[in-house]
């Protein structure tokens, strides 16, 4: 059992009022604003058996295009990616937060969304991260109804993407500082979530990585351990590409998009293959360390 609080609401009020089928999907359609769109019945893969999603973490697009770090000019390397996506589309993407450099100004959100274009034709679904700025981020895109109310000052969200379920979380704490943290509010709703969902394998997205810099990665874990439907936790950050399990959980962390901090880290996007029974995910780096370039790592989901 969960040490949280339980909810208010009751499963019958909790259906009733649709926050169990809440689901964002930011989506660009030629000569618009990258905008919400509202819920629909999930778009299946091609294979109802397998879905491919593209995941990306801390771009951190600037408000200037030319700014670079260690090398690295994120801004290019968000339009390699976008490029090659876009030649190979999946069936959608999740980008792990830290979306923007520093501070997440308004003209950073900008560049970030005129550079996710050539992937518009698909769902693409944005976490948030310490490096975010929620009233800029909703400024640049947008509030979504079913993201109002949710969950108060956080941007959650559900989808169902065939024989999986996504769901990416809000860890952004305080703009700009290193640790991040969910709160009990939506530890509270995911608990629920949990409780009213079907039994389909389940991933969770959120930035900071559980291993100190989520700074209530115990109470997660607490409320996921006993719930086996839950598969994997993927999350940025770190700027590491690395796997690991905690009480057979995966947890995978996806390396940067933006730039390294580390000479032996690649710097890249990972693609990702999910079935009913576990996941593909293969690294494709643009820079960085290399050697990895094209590997694969299988993860069987525990039962």
């Amino acid at each position: 059992m969960s040490d949280l609080p339980r909810s208010s609401l009751s499963r019958r009020q909790f259906l009733k009022s649709g926050l169990a089928l809440a689901t964002c999907a930011w989506t660009l359609r030629p000569g618009s604003l990258l905008a919400y769109e509202p819920p629909r019945a999930p778009v299946l893969p091609c294979d109802p058996d397998c879905t491919r999603w593209a995941l990306l973490s801390d771009t951190h697009i600037a408000d200037d295009p030319e700014n670079h770090y260690r090398g690295f000019y994120p801004y290019r390397n968000l339009q390699e990616v976008a490029a090659w996506i876009a030649d190979d589309p999946p069936d959608g993407l999740v980008i792990t937060g830290d979306l923007a450099r520093l501070k997440g100004k308004v003209e950073a959100y900008k560049n970030f969304r005129a550079l996710l274009a050539p992937m518009a034709r698909q769902p693409i679904h944005l976490g948030l991260g310490n490096h975010d700025n929620r009233d800029d981020f909703f400024q640049t895109f947008g509030h979504g109804s079913h993201d109002d109310g949710v969950v108060e000052n956080k941007h959650v969200l559900v989808r169902e993407a065939g024989p999986v379920r996504l769901i990416v979380l809000d860890s952004l704490s305080r703009v700009n500082a290193f640790t991040g943290k969910l709160g009990s509010e939506q530890r509270t709703w995911l608990e629920t979530i949990l409780q009213t969902c079907d039994e389909r394998p389940t991933i969770l997205f959120l930035h900071h990585a559980p291993n100190g810099e989520l700074l209530d990665t115990q109470r997660l874990f607490k409320i996921i351990k006993p719930v086996t439907k839950i598969k994997a936790v993927v999350h940025g950050h770190s700027h590491q590409y690395d796997y690991d399990q905690v009480t057979g959980i995966h947890v995978v962390s996806l390396p940067a998009t933006g730039f390294n901090f580390s000479r032996r880290e690649p710097v890249g996007w990972v693609q990702a293959k999910l079935t009913p029974k576990g996941g593909e995910f293969t690294l494709h780096a643009i820079g960085g360390d290399r050697r990895l370039d094209g590997t694969t790592q299988k993860l069987v989901w525990r039962t």
